[in-house]
């Protein structure tokens, strides 16, 4: 029998782990953070200040650095980097509850599968497929602020991609906890197309971002900007095709008005460059340029943004 969805551990404890398991333990969830030294203790001392909708409250809970914390964990939501997955879940993995359901929520299309290779063969671990639709940063370690949306959408990677029965129920109870928690959470039916479908968002956005030094509304007043994220959007829908995801017909035209709902945003890959971090990019545009190679699609724009932003990761890195 499945144990309950609580305790919460969260793993990767940046931006968006800090504010959905700050949201959490706010409605009453026994919750865990484990993430870096820094905002750990900074948490410790002071809770995880948490900056949303012009309000600002303190919310106690646990952080830690050690993740062996994951271990009795009903609910594992795991937020690290696409770029760490394989790393982060081959650690986690001796501590691993078998009953513990996992939840990514990351960038990417392939993370649910990955995780599941890095989890020893015998484990009965339930692996979700999560995105975001949230922005969010860290103002300061322990200070996260919410910066537009709201939403994820959760679901189930099979080979019919539609959930049903004991799934379907495990699904319900996860979004659930999450709506307890003021967080609007929607169980999808195809979730590979909606993992595609903000794939073809970070394609449009991530890297011009960052390349530009430039949040979504300044992007999409251009018009040579605009036929460049078109251009970006289209090549991606095409290796989707390829590989029997059908995106919506009218997904040029959402990606540009993306922008509307999120018009100051600036995008992670420009965050991390901005802090000299390594981004996410070998698994967005990245992704593309190699699943086009196999599949024998070009991809000119995507390798264009993606090459650019490889340079600029570089050339940040150093600095």
């Amino acid at each position: 029998m499945r144990a309950a969805l609580t305790p919460v551990a969260v793993v990767g404890a940046g931006a968006l782990g800090c504010l959905f398991g700050g949201l959490l333990a706010r409605a009453g969830a026994a919750v865990t953070l484990i993430g870096r030294a820094a905002h750990v203790a900074a948490i410790r001392r002071d809770g995880l200040v948490l900056e949303s909708a012009g309000r600002t409250e303190t919310i106690p809970l646990a952080a830690t650095e050690n993740m062996s914390a994951v271990r009795g964990a009903g609910l594992l939501l795991f937020c690290v980097k696409s770029t760490d997955t394989d790393a982060v879940a081959r650690a986690m993995a001796p501590d691993l509850s078998p009953t513990t359901v996992v939840l990514s929520l990351q960038n990417g299309v392939d993370n649910v599968e990955r995780i599941r290779a890095q989890i020893r063969a015998d484990e009965a671990n339930e692996i979700f497929a999560g995105l975001v639709y949230t922005a969010s940063q860290m103002a300061a370690p322990g200070h996260v602020r919410h910066t537009g949306g709201g939403g994820i959408v959760i679901g189930q990677l099979t080979a019919s991609r539609r959930p049903d029965g004991a799934d379907r129920a495990l699904l319900d109870a996860i979004a659930a906890l999450f709506a307890g928690a003021g967080v609007a959470a929607r169980v999808s039916d195809d979730v590979a197309v909606e993992l595609w479908t903000k794939l073809v968002m970070n394609c449009a956005y991530n890297a011009i971002s960052a390349l530009g030094v430039a949040p979504y509304r300044e992007m999409v007043a251009l018009a040579d900007i605009r036929t460049v994220m078109s251009d970006a959007v289209r090549e991606v829908v095409a290796v989707a095709a390829a590989k029997d995801i059908r995106l919506p017909e009218s997904i040029v035209d959402a990606a540009i008005k993306l922008a509307d709902g999120m018009p100051m945003q600036i995008s992670s890959t420009a965050q991390d460059i901005r802090r000299g971090r390594r981004t996410e990019i070998e698994h967005l545009n990245g992704y593309v340029v190699r699943a086009g190679e196999a599949l024998g699609i070009a991809t000119p724009v995507n390798r264009t943004l993606y090459a650019l932003t490889k340079l600029l990761e570089r050339r940040s890195a150093a600095s």
